[in-house]
């Protein structure tokens, strides 16, 4: 089952509410990976004419605000005195048959063959993980200033080794997923997103948004990414404060009868829901995939 899928069924049961996130301060630790991090993301040096070249990797499922909030991050920046726009723009597959992504049908620009050499290149979460994606986006990361996940696209990224004992984040419900699938990758919990040398990492969702505005930052400096922001009447301040998902750095706890998902932390329902027994307590998971990772190695999840 599909990130989006979990979400649209445990939205579905309506049992976000019922069940609380814990208190979280930012914590020592999040500091640290953080700092470690910001070390290594300084400025970015725009061409001095000419657009940014931006690539959107998409495929069939990808999920429509993690590659279309960013896109209209960098397609609102305008410079006083510029003609031309500060970021051009384009779709990226590994065909150019069109495909359906929340409904939509998408018709992209280029392949992964024809495609410009980018400067960013925006990973949402997606279902094409090919060997041909996978090596487009080691070859063209070669020479970007940034190369950015989205929410669950940050497992297309790790398939690639580029992340290998780097630091990362993703969607909060995959956090122990991402670990356990790439254990030589730091997962950092609870941050809106992580940079680390010329790849970058977002939560989920909304977040890639925050990091489109940090990677402007980064370009034009905060007053051109603040005032892109007021243009657009965005009110978050994640991408000025990456702590600020600090509220996903703890695992949230069965609450008033409704259990989680012991591998995703999804709500689920006590009626339907794959259950495991381990240790003399009963598991729930939100899909038999969960329950098979679970089985697998239960102790990993019960223990984070």
């Amino acid at each position: 089952m599909k990130r989006r899928e979990l979400l649209q069924k445990s939205a579905a049961f309506g049992l976000f509410a019922a069940i609380p996130f814990p208190p979280c301060a930012k914590s020592s630790a999040i500091a640290a990976d953080l700092n470690r991090s910001a070390a290594k993301a300084g400025p970015l040096k725009p061409p001095a004419h000419g657009s940014i070249p931006v690539a959107f990797l998409v495929s069939e499922g990808a999920v429509l605000i993690d590659f279309c909030g960013p896109w209209e991050v960098f397609g609102n920046v305008m410079l006083p005195g510029r003609q031309d726009p500060p970021f051009h723009l384009y779709t990226v597959s590994e065909t150019l048959k069109p495909f359906r992504a929340g409904g939509m049908q998408i018709v992209p620009d280029y392949t992964i063959e024809t495609a410009p050499a980018p400067k960013v290149i925006v990973i949402p979460a997606q279902n094409n993980d090919s060997q041909a994606v996978l090596e487009w986006i080691r070859k063209s990361t070669k020479s970007s200033d940034v190369t950015m996940s989205v929410c669950t696209g940050a497992f297309l990224l790790a398939q690639t080794g580029l992340l290998a004992a780097k630091a990362a984040t993703t969607h909060h419900a995959s956090y122990v997923e991402l670990a356990t699938k790439f254990p030589e990758l730091h997962v950092m919990r609870g941050v809106r997103f992580v940079e680390d040398g010329n790849l970058a990492s977002s939560g989920g969702l909304s977040s890639g948004i925050d990091l489109a505005f940090r990677v402007v930052e980064r370009y034009y400096g905060r007053e051109v990414a603040a005032q892109t922001a007021f243009d657009m009447e965005y009110q978050g301040q994640g991408w000025m404060d990456r702590e600020s998902n600090a509220v996903y750095a703890k695992a949230r706890a069965s609450a008033n009868g409704h259990p989680l998902c012991a591998v995703c932390s999804m709500a689920v329902d006590v009626r339907s829901a794959p259950t495991s027994a381990y240790k003399d307590h009963t598991y729930y998971f939100c899909s038999q995939d969960h329950k098979a990772q679970f089985d697998g190695a239960p102790a990993k999840f019960i223990a984070d």
